[in-house]
């Protein structure tokens, strides 16, 4: 049965987008070339840590989403968005497989006056240099003449009531003036305010601007953290005073490391094309750098703790609290916290978990035990360290209870436990 929209990617990504659709009314099929997350979904779960709740799944069920790995489905839609997956490799630069494989099941079933649009975050150019060229290989068409071609970078923050799908601005950059203007009518349906920027080059710096904000403003203030805690300063009573600013500034926090899905990216690193500019965003790259190291400082300081209590790392038993990348979310996308459980480990540790939102937690594929008490395990550990503020946690309470904390993300009441 035909359908107006095809996602393509039941990630992180696209299943949101679906959820918005299917809410708008739209006919809505949903396409991943792995089996495993169509199963779930048609067995009402959500196959992304993070994601969506199981009920929510099941009302897009209801709603008419079909979830397939038949790629037959995409050559009967108006509409196709691509959601894959585009991590960092080895070499930190954008792994494109993914995008590469989803353009191609798309190509070969690609109909005239189809709307093609992209997602995935990108380095800017892969619109126009990587995925236009496989699209119209692949079904012999021409982009901007027989289909409309455009991307509009996701701008998901998961978990967020307030910042919804609907409310959040949709930038939109269009090979032509005529693919815009079709990526503009459909996100027109599911979102508030569509922004139109001057093509998809533009589109997709948005959001390297936008992520490597967010990276280069945590490392500037994860570095004033390690500053603060060596002269004896009160970092977190600082922002509290800097952020009384009403112009020039906006307020950052510390913590043990950087998460989530939103990798930095620096364009002059482009994995498919010979005109590399070769001007590499410095600024970017020591922000990752500064960033990077949060792990280690964080174990240093268990370690300082530790000893100054007259104890060893080796043999020491250290909870860990709160092992996802964002507070009140399932997500563990580059979490800082299994590389500390890792060092931690090769230190001789005794490592306990605990999060409301995992029940099993594997480090190098062992399982790590989790505390059913909270308030027990933080009693019988000789450290507990808090690496991620969810809403369940009586901080106060664990303060008390607690032989030693260690907040990483300011989150206990002053003088409480020691902060980073």
């Amino acid at each position: 049965m035909p359908a107006d929209l095809a996602v393509i990617g039941l990630g992180h990504l696209g299943l949101p987008l679906v959820q918005a659709a299917v809410a708008a009314g739209i006919d809505t099929v949903g396409y991943d070339t792995d089996p495993r997350p169509c199963a779930e979904l048609r067995a009402g779960r959500t196959p992304v840590e993070g994601s969506l709740a199981a009920s929510e799944i099941r009302r897009m069920l209801s709603g008419g989403f079909r979830p397939t790995t038949s790629a037959a489905e995409l050559g009967r839609v108006r509409t196709a968005v691509i959601c894959a997956p585009t991590p960092l490799g080895p070499d930190r630069t954008v792994d494109l497989t993914a995008l590469g494989n989803a353009a191609r099941a798309l190509a070969a079933r690609l109909r005239p006056h189809t709307t093609v649009l992209l997602e995935s975050a990108v380095p800017p150019g892969t619109t126009e240099n990587f995925l236009r060229p496989l699209l119209e290989e692949g079904s012999g068409l021409v982009a901007g003449r027989d289909f409309h071609l455009a991307c509009s970078p996701s701008r998901l923050d998961p978990g967020n009531r307030t910042h919804t799908y609907a409310s959040t601005p949709k930038v939109i950059g269009g090979l032509t003036s005529a693919c815009t203007e079709s990526a503009a009518a459909f996100y027109g349906r599911l979102t508030d305010k569509v922004v139109r920027a001057r093509g998809p080059r533009e589109a997709e710096m948005t959001k390297v601007l936008e992520t490597n904000f967010r990276h280069v403003n945590i490392a500037l203030v994860n570095e004033m953290a390690v500053a603060c805690h060596d002269l004896g300063i009160d970092l977190w009573d600082v922002i509290r005073c800097a952020e009384t600013k009403p112009f020039g500034f906006q307020p950052f926090r510390p913590g043990p490391g950087v998460g989530g899905h939103g990798v930095p990216v620096d364009p002059g690193c482009l994995p498919y094309s010979s005109r590399t500019p070769g001007h590499p965003l410095r600024m970017v790259s020591l922000a990752q750098e500064i960033n990077d190291r949060m792990p280690s400082y964080v174990i240093q300081r268990c370690a300082t703790l530790l000893n100054e209590h007259g104890k060893s790392v080796r043999g020491a038993r250290v909870l860990l609290l709160g092992v996802t990348y964002k507070p009140d979310s399932a997500d563990q996308e580059a979490a800082p916290a299994r590389e500390i459980a890792t060092r931690l480990m090769d230190m001789g540790a005794q490592i306990g978990y605990h999060d409301p939102h995992v029940l099993d937690w594997r480090v190098r594929e062992l399982p790590v035990p989790r505390a059913d008490s909270l308030y027990e395990a933080a009693a019988a550990a000789d450290l507990t360290v808090l690496l991620q503020q969810h809403r369940t946690y009586d901080l106060q309470g664990l303060a008390v209870k607690a032989q030693l904390l260690l907040d990483t993300r300011g989150a206990t009441p002053a003088g409480a436990a020691h902060r980073l």
